[in-house]
């Protein structure tokens, strides 16, 4: 067993130091793969002990600082399980405090204004290969507490792991995004090349060069042989047998007029000269 220093509290402010571990080192038949998934940290019970004796504003948030290598970062804390004078971290944390396994590591309870907003930039361009990267962003940092400015975090997605740099966060270097409304953007991947785009200047239209071919099936040049016209297919027009010069006289009967003759030419109109006839019988009864 290591031997490990009381916590302290510095005007209602928890503060002591631990021996850190991989989440792998944990020891137990469960499996805590989910604290690799996020941004927080495994203490030991003392530590909630202590806690709760002060005015803690809750979430429970912690800086952690690697005095060795002057680097910090900011975390919350998942569950008080852990033996007593050790703290488990995911690995991505441990790596962005350069701290070795069994390392020490300060903790500290700290205040963080709620973030409004974050840029990202992923650490390699496969990131772009995920269909919706933000809404995955987004649904894997609900396993995160904060953030800090110049970390680099690990998400899981599809059995991967991707990493991404925080660029920015507002309104302070450090925030908390529980319960936030936080506005998420994307810097360009580390090593991302832009496509080369070639521009190719508009050629010119040219007319068309090739073999045309008939719609009939006959070959292109060659005229139609004439068809013989039969004399009886040809329709003439009707003849206006009173035709005189100076006068034009257009028929609408679609048949000739028959043409006078000379006896009917001198014949004339001669009235009914004959007996008439009474319709009654004779003899009979006058109406």
């Amino acid at each position: 067993m290591f031997d490990h220093p009381m916590p302290r509290t510095f005007q209602n402010r928890f503060s002591t130091q631990y021996r850190c571990y991989s989440v792998s080192m944990l020891a137990g038949p469960n499996d805590r793969s989910d604290v690799e998934k996020g941004g927080k940290i495994i203490m030991p019970p003392s530590a909630l002990d202590q806690l709760s004796r002060l005015n803690i504003t809750y979430p429970m948030l912690f800086k952690l600082t690697n005095k060795n290598s002057d680097r910090m970062t900011h975390c919350g804390v998942l569950e008080f399980v852990a033996d007593e004078g050790i703290c488990y971290l995911p690995h991505w944390m441990m790596q962005n405090l350069l701290l070795e396994e069994g390392g020490l590591v300060q903790v500290e309870s700290v205040n963080l204004m709620v973030a409004t907003y974050s840029k990202f930039q992923p650490q390699s361009p496969d990131f772009l290969d995920i269909t919706n990267p933000k809404a995955v962003l987004e649904n894997a940092l609900r396993n995160f507490a904060c953030l800090t400015t110049g970390d680099v975090v690990a998400i899981n997605y599809n059995e991967k792991i991707y990493e991404l740099r925080v660029m920015e966060t507002k309104p302070d270097k450090a925030v908390s995004i529980i319960e936030c409304d936080m506005n998420v953007d994307f810097d360009a991947p580390l090593g991302y090349k832009e496509p080369e785009r070639c521009y190719k200047a508009p050629e010119e239209p040219t007319a068309f060069t090739g073999s045309g071919n008939r719609l009939d099936g006959k070959k292109k040049g060659i005229e139609p042989s004439p068809v013989p016209i039969d004399p009886s297919d040809i329709k003439r027009g009707i003849p206006n047998y009173e035709y005189k010069v100076g006068r034009i006289t257009f028929i609408r009967n679609s048949r000739p007029l028959p043409r006078k003759t000379t006896e009917d030419e001198d014949s004339e109109f001669i009235a009914f000269s004959g007996e008439g006839k009474s319709l009654r019988k004779k003899g009979g009864r006058k109406l």
